[in-house]
């Protein structure tokens, strides 16, 4: 990618810049075409299919040229240009986290704006500014069109569509196992197994060894990254899922759901393969709910029905109170195996939905991606806009600091370039854009690689200038070649090789627009050195621990909005309109949880992006990640399991008996509100909960309540009160796979405010 990039630079911008400044002889001409080939074509890579690229780079054309006009009309005064610079860089940085588009080319948008406003011109020069800015944007249209086009090719979604098809294998062979299929040997079966473990592996393998976050901003990628964490979800409840012997009474349903959700996984691997319109996807859908729906019917169906004098329905005895409890106790255990089959089902729903969103975000039109609409989102363009928007503008969000630390730091810079009188002030600026990451520690290693790049890259075109002098016609030949290893070296290499190749390749561009010798190399490192100067002040005094410090800041916000948002799910869901706590809509508590999950996964990225070394393994960053994911999931699941119009109001009699179920999610909140704390460095990290605290007696009083209720009722009530705790208790199981990744996390770094030793941290936690 990125030497495709590079070579189609490298052939437009030599054959523009040439054209410009040979045949029309304008200086400004050849300076707008050679960087407007640099921003067109270097600094951007849109994805998606042919058509949704070209679209990206007309866009930016326009929004080039605007930024041109505006950029040279404030610069001569110096007040309106850092203005200016300040408020431009702040709006096209934060538009970023509404669009992808506009984050996929914010580079390109600063590079353009930065060298009209830095290099001083009077109106008149805008004609010919344009001029150089138009030939760039028609030759790149056709460069990406022409010059050997990236393939429309996502490796995530290509093994996400592979785990998709073994873990169907599975599923299948699990229910032709259980079945006794005579055409499915124990061989065959176990080759199945080891096929979507291989499978899903390969996928969390793909996900984790990416330089950084292997996924771009937009819907559908946001999607996939979901997508990838249901998918190992799913393949660890299979895995964890007994097999229930053919007498267990769900054992038919059991099938059924396993069936059904192989044919939602293999239908949304095709869709994955290559997008459609197919309604393949939908059916699968219905299928598996209907199945869903005739598990819950069974399952109420067994419950062991009494009325008030404690006869038994089933045999219309009267029984004593233990043996009515025993009774209960044996629907609540046989209800296990049913809520397995649930959960499995639930999740393969999800990933269902979440392949639909992936195959209707490409499917959008253009404009829709550009301002980020989502597929089925009732809020319209700008609601999904506001949204998006809304849920960063909070003191965790490392895209607003990001973007408040950009705006201020070029403001910065461009008034330092104008008062110092520098022979190049674009420099200046572009040397501060280039170095100003997250955090300060990144900030002053980039700029410490920079002005050695740009040290190196001087001396070799310094080198180069004694060995050629004034032969302009070397000096053309060389600079394809120096183009070409500029926009490779940082990828193949390191940012210091990209700066020294840039280096290079501006001091052989502005030897043939002005032949001065080596000086023009020696001005580079002058205005490098100052636009990294304040890149590092910026980075100092403005959030300076970064994405680090954020990450945990963000993880216990999301935490604790999660944990929140499943409070809300199982206080609602119980109907208990007469408890101590009133039961609320989850809605509230949902949205909050989403926004503070969109903050994380941006503070994860920004982590992930920064150079350096990673202070937190990668895996274990990643592991608790994703554990932020199944909070919410199972909130959902719940928040899904009481959508039911079948279960009954909750009344004066069961009411403590019902509290006690809301009390055990507060139980798990709290051990979560605990754990986020502790990832932001502000207490030790708790340990695994008991088996929970043990409600199950009240639960099967609440139960027996509910199997009171005439008909039916009450039964659906006690099944899903059942299936309820059952979801707490894979909460409290997720604690202790969490537990490792945060030792490990806290080891190498407390990720909050303050850092310290492995032995302080060791002497905190036991």
């Amino acid at each position: 990618m990125a030497l495709r990039r590079a070579t189609r630079t490298s052939i437009v911008l030599s054959g523009l810049f040439a054209l410009c400044f040979e045949i029309f002889h304008n200086s400004q001409m050849a300076t707008y075409a050679a960087f407007g080939s640099i921003a067109l074509l270097m600094l951007v890579d849109f994805s998606g299919p042919m058509r949704a690229r070209l679209q990206g780079q007309v866009w930016l054309s326009v929004m080039g040229a605007l930024l041109v006009c505006l950029g040279t009309l404030t610069s001569r005064t110096l007040w309106l240009s850092v203005l200016s610079m300040a408020v431009v860089a702040l709006v096209i940085l934060f538009s970023g986290v509404v669009s992808s588009v506009v984050a996929g080319a914010t580079t390109s948008l600063l590079l353009v704006f930065i060298l009209s406003t830095a290099v001083s011109g009077p109106p008149s020069t805008i004609p010919a500014r344009l001029a150089g800015w138009a030939l760039a944007s028609l030759t790149s249209f056709l460069a990406v069109w022409l010059l050997w086009p990236a393939p429309n090719r996502d490796e995530l979604r290509l093994s996400a569509a592979a785990a998709c098809r073994a873990l169907a294998l599975r599923l299948r062979s699990d229910v032709a196992h259980w079945r006794g299929d005579t055409t499915l040997d124990d061989s065959a079966y176990e080759a199945a197994i080891t096929s979507a473990d291989r499978a899903t592996e390969e996928l969390h393998n793909r996900f984790l060894t990416a330089q950084w976050r292997p996924t771009g901003l937009s819907v559908s990628s946001r999607a996939t990254v979901r997508l990838v964490d249901e998918i190992l979800w799913l393949d660890t409840l299979i895995d964890e899922a007994a097999r229930p012997t053919e007498r267990a009474p769900s054992h038919q349903q059991d099938c059924q759901i396993r069936t059904a959700a192989a044919a939602i996984l293999e239908v949304g691997a095709d869709e994955l393969d290559e997008t459609s319109t197919s309604p393949r996807l939908g059916t699968a859908r219905e299928e598996l709910t209907g199945a869903l729906t005739e598990l819950s019917r069974s399952a109420t169906s067994r419950a062991p029905l009494s009325q008030d004098d404690g006869t038994s329905a089933s045999s219309n005895e009267v029984l004593s109170q233990p043996a009515r409890d025993a009774e209960i106790t044996q629907f609540i255990d046989s209800l296990e195996p049913s809520f397995r089959a649930q959960e499995i089902g639930f999740v393969a729903s999800l990933v269902g939905d979440n392949i639909e969103l992936v195959s209707a975000a490409e499917r959008r039109k253009w404009f829709d991606t550009l301002v980020g609409t989502v597929p089925g989102d009732g809020t319209g363009r700008l609601g999904a806009a506001r949204e998006r928007a809304t849920a960063h503008l909070d003191r965790h969000s490392v895209w607003l600091h990001n973007s408040l630390r950009g705006a201020i730091g070029l403001a910065i810079a461009v008034f330092i370039a104008e008062k110092t009188g520098v022979q190049h002030a674009f420099w200046v600026i572009l040397g501060a854009l280039s170095v100003l990451r997250s955090s300060a520690i990144n900030t002053s290693a980039n700029a410490l690689r920079a002005i050695l790049g740009t040290a190196i890259g001087f001396v070799l075109g310094a080198l180069l200038l004694v060995a050629v002098g004034t032969n302009i016609t070397v000096l053309w030949i060389l600079l394809p070649i120096a183009i070409l290893i500029a926009g490779f070296a940082p990828t193949a290499i390191s940012f210091a090789a990209g700066q020294a190749g840039f280096t290079l390749a501006l001091v052989i561009l502005w030897n043939i627009l002005q032949p001065i010798g080596w000086r023009v190399g020696l001005y580079r490192i002058e205005d490098i050195v100052i636009g990294c100067a304040v890149s590092v002040g910026v980075g100092l005094f403005l959030w300076p621990r970064g994405a680090a410090s954020a990450l945990g800041a963000t993880l216990r916000d999301a935490y604790e909005t999660s944990a929140a948002f499943l409070v809300a799910a199982v206080t609602h869901g119980d109907r208990n309109q007469h408890s101590e706590t009133p039961a609320t809509s989850p809605q509230m508590e949902r949205a909050n949880a989403a926004a503070a999950a969109r903050r994380l996964d941006d503070a994860f990225r920004t982590y992930l992006g920064e150079r350096g070394p990673m202070s937190i393994p990668l895996a274990d960053a990643a592991t608790l990640v994703r554990g932020v994911v199944s909070l919410r999931q199972t909130a959902e699941a719940i928040v899904n399991l009481w959508e039911s119009d079948d279960v009954s109001d909750g009344d004066d009699g069961r009411t403590g008996e019902l509290n006690e179920l809301s009390k055990g999610a507060r139980l798990v909140e709290r051990w979560y509100d605990d754990f986020g704390a502790a990832l932001a460095g502000k207490g030790p990290i708790p340990e695994p909960a008991a088996a929970t605290v043990s409600f199950d007696h009240v639960l099967s009083r609440a139960v027996d309540e509910d199997l009171r209720v005439p008909i039916t009722d009450g039964a659906a009530t006690a099944v899903r009160l059942i299936w309820t705790k059952d979801y707490l208790a894979v909460t409290r199981r997720l604690e202790k796979s969490l537990i490792g990744a945060a030792h490990s996390a806290v080891r190498s770094v407390v990720v909050g405010s303050a850092v310290v030793t492995s032995s302080e941290n060791a002497n905190s936690v036991e």
